[in-house]
Parts: C-alpha cells; structure tokens; sequence
C-alpha cells in the first residue's frame, strides 16, 4: 500500500475515532516472542499523516529482541486496517485501538526484526513467485483456569533453592474433589456440553468482543479434549497479515476477558499432566489470479495438486527446524510426546490427525476449500514468525520439487519403529535446543525473509531459556531419584 492509500484510510479511520468521540488511542506492536505490547496517546494528536510518517514513541532497547541503548529511537506506524474499539475501557474516555509497523529512527526503514514486517515480506516473496495471496486459519487452543498459584512463592519457583511447586485450580478438574471425579474426566472435555462445559458463556462473551469490537469473523468456538477448562476458538481464514493480526487480537481478549471474570487464561502448551496440551493448528493455501493452487480434481487421493504436494514436501523436509519457531518454549516439548493428539511424527495425509500435515477432505469437489492442516504448532508461537516460516518451507519445497513421501493413512502411534523407518516417517525434535539445533543446520530457507541478525537472536534468547530450565531440579526428580 502506498502513502497515499495510507493517508485516504487515516483520513477516514480518524473520523470514525471523533464520531465516537474516543479519547485515547493504543497503539499496539509484537516483540520478538510474540508479545503484545502497547501504548497510549491521546487521540487528539493522531493526524491522517500518522498513518504515514508514524509516531515516534518506541525505545526500541527496551523491547524483547530490538534494537541496543545506542540505536533505540524507533517510529509506531498504526494501520488503519485494523482499528476497533477496546470494550473495558469506556469509563476513561473510550479508546480506539491500531497495530503497528515498525520504523527504524531517522531513516524510517522498515525494521528488519518486526515480526509483522516479517510476515509481509514473506508474503511479498510468495507473489513474486506468483502466489498473490495466501489463506492462512489458525485454530486458538488455550485453557482457562480458576487460579494457578506458584509455590511457596514466584520468588521461590524462579531461585529453586529451598524447593518449588505449583498447583491448578479448576472446577472442571477431577483433582478438584474429593470423590477424585470433576464435571469432566481427562480426555472426554470434547464438545462436551453445560452443565460441564463450565465456559461456554465465557468463550461467548470473548467472541462476541472480537466480533463488535474487532470486527473479526468468527466460525466456532467449543470445549476442547482436556479438562480444566481448554477451549478452542476457530476464526475465519484471512490473508497472511490479518490472520496474525486476528490471532493477537484473540490472545489479548481471551486474556482479560478471563481476568475480568476473576480467571487465569493460559496459552502454555502443556499445562496439565495427563491430559492434551494446546496446539495451534495452522490451514493453508496458496492463491494465483484467484484460484486455488492446493485443487486438483483429478487426483484421486485427496484433490490436491502437485503444487501443494511440493508445498508439503517443503513443510515435511523442514519440520525439525520449524519446530524452533513453532514450537518455541521448553514446554512446548512436553506437548509434543505420545497418546494426546498432538503430532510427533513427520508424514502427510488426509484425515489422519496423527500425521503433522493434514489434508482436511470433508467434501469432494470443492476448490475454495482445499487447504492443508500443519499441526506441529502450539499457541505460544509468535503467530507472524510462524506463517512467515511456513511458508518459506512450502514455498522451498515448491521451488525444489520436494516430493513428499507416500501418504501415511494409519495410526502413526501405533507402528513400530522399524515400520516407521520403513515408511520414511522421522521424528520431530525432543526438546527446545534439540529444536535450535535442527534450525542452525537447516535455516537458509529462512534467511531471504528472516535475515541473520533475527535469527541470531532468536537462538539466543531460547538457547537461555533451555539453559534456565536445565539448570533447576524438577519435582518429579525429587520423586524419582531422591532415593538412588
């Protein structure tokens, strides 16, 4: 979009915000991590021009993965794309709400390390190479909880030197009576229905807000499979950029909507032992002058072209890799083991949920629909980073003719290993660094987009979080080897 399209929507968008004579604007923008940070200015002093030129009020030094002290002077450009109205905060005059691109000071660049800038950019290489549009649909897992308490004290779990712990409230839980049986049983949350379903007013409520106040579409929201409260809320696919955007804005609501209910909400992938983690299962599909490059309805397996098995190929060659940034906490990796649904093994087929890329076929000849499911993700992923990487690794394996191996239409848990060899179906990684690891020998299909300097400090800020959990003894330790 160039200036003078950005200057049209700011001339417009800003009297929207005086014709409801709100009185603060926040201007939000994603760190490194997947943050959502922001900050408020008066509406007043937002000009069509700001949606230009910017609004120089970010120290870059401070944010996650930015700039140094001596270069932090860096410029907030709010797109009016994404204006809404934040519902809790009438009382102090109303506020509109913009996410930002960020500018380098002074030169006014695009900033190589925003993860928005990120996203567009891989979106632009994708139509240079005649992909004009891409339709990505995150499905948002989180868990809600009535309280979750650090013991002895946050102080305590940090240091660890007198020992730590933490305990889950849930009126949901079985552990939360005395009979040891709650309103759900582990591995039956599904679909399940009030009186069980504890939230479903909740997840209303929440998507309601996204819908009125966001103006995002919404398709479904429901219980998911593990107990304690794990929701899903399913939004309608959008083009690259307003996904990601659309993801923060579902982070940020269920968040405080929760809080305002006296709740925890949680996008921590593994929680509860026992039971299902939370994944971020990502749809996706390439566009060319407006048709669906993922169709094929000659093909006799799952209507997909040879595009789109490239595409997976891509994906599949370069799993162990994205899992760093897919998948990018210590915790992540306790999702991804054995027996709750969440893939570990690399293939590719239609319908099978133990498989990591799925081609969804609920209806023949229907090209609109076509897409494939990656299911590796989890809800702590920086959303921009994710589709970025995704799609870089599709778009490889499309530019190299990665044919994927056979389709694998079987429980995956279930075979042996040496079956599993036979079929060609490898492991993801096993851990965070396991991950980095992957990524350092595998990252040049990410270098175009991502740059070294991003990814530099991406395996330095999670090399530190690995060695932080390293260092501290887990209870389960204490249970298991106090005795040796």
């Amino acid at each position: 979009m160039d200036g003078d399209d950005r200057l049209a929507q700011g001339t417009e968008v800003l009297e929207q915000v005086r014709t409801q004579k709100l009185r603060w604007t926040e201007l939000f923008y994603t760190d490194l991590l997947g943050g959502f940070n922001h900050i408020h200015i008066p509406s007043d002093t937002l000009e069509p021009e700001s949606f230009v030129s910017g609004v120089p009020k970010l120290d870059g030094s401070s944010v996650r993965g930015f700039r140094e002290i001596f270069e932090s002077d860096m410029i907030l450009v709010p797109d009016a794309s994404t204006f809404g109205v934040v519902p809790w905060q009438a009382e102090h005059g109303g506020t509109a709400r913009f996410i930002c691109d960020i500018l380098v000071g002074a030169s006014k660049e695009p900033y190589s390390h925003d993860p928005r800038g990120i996203a567009r950019r891989a979106g632009q290489v994708l139509a240079e190479h005649g992909f004009d549009r891409s339709y990505w649909g995150p499905e948002v897992e989180f868990f809600v909880f009535d309280a979750v308490r650090l013991l002895p004290s946050a102080h305590a779990v940090r240091d660890a030197w007198g020992g730590a712990g933490y305990a889950i409230d849930s009126s949901e839980a079985p552990w939360q009576t005395d009979d040891g049986h709650g309103s759900i049983r582990f591995k039956e949350g599904y679909h399940r229905a009030a009186p069980h379903d504890a939230l479903e007013g909740m997840r209303s409520e929440i998507c309601n807000i996204l819908a009125d106040s966001f103006h995002i579409t919404m398709d479904a929201h429901h219980h998911e499979v593990a107990t304690a409260g794990q929701g899903e809320i399913n939004i309608r696919f959008d083009d690259m950029l307003p996904a990601a955007d659309h993801v923060q804005d579902v982070h940020y609501v269920i968040k405080n909507v929760a809080h305002q209910h006296g709740k925890v909400a949680s996008f921590m992938p593994k929680p509860v032992f026992g039971d299902n983690g939370i994944g971020m299962h990502m749809n996706q599909s390439l566009w060319s002058a407006g048709r669906n490059t993922f169709f094929d309805a000659s093909d006799a397996y799952a209507e997909v072209s040879q595009t789109c098995r490239y595409y997976v190929g891509g994906l599949l060659e370069h799993s162990r890799a994205l899992c760093a940034i897919t998948n990018p906490t210590t915790n992540s990796y306790r999702r991804l083991v054995p027996g709750y649904e969440a893939p570990v093994f690399i293939a590719w087929s239609r319908s099978n949920r133990s498989a990591n890329v799925r081609i969804p076929f609920y209806h023949r000849g229907r090209p609109a629909a076509k897409r494939i499911e990656y299911r590796t993700p989890d809800s702590a992923a920086n959303i921009y980073l994710t589709e970025a990487a995704l799609a870089l690794a599709g778009l490889d394996g499309i530019q190299r003719k990665l044919e994927p191996p056979a389709p694998v239409d079987m429980d995956i848990y279930k075979l042996s290993p040496a079956r599993r060899k036979e079929l060609g179906v490898r492991e993801l990684p096993g851990s965070l660094g396991e991950a980095l690891e992957c990524l350092s020998s595998d990252d040049g299909f990410l270098k175009p987009v991502f740059g070294s300097s991003v990814l530099d400090i991406w395996h330095e800020m999670k090399r530190e979080e690995q060695l932080q959990l390293n260092l501290r003894p887990h209870p389960y330790e204490f249970y298991r080897y106090l005795d040796v």
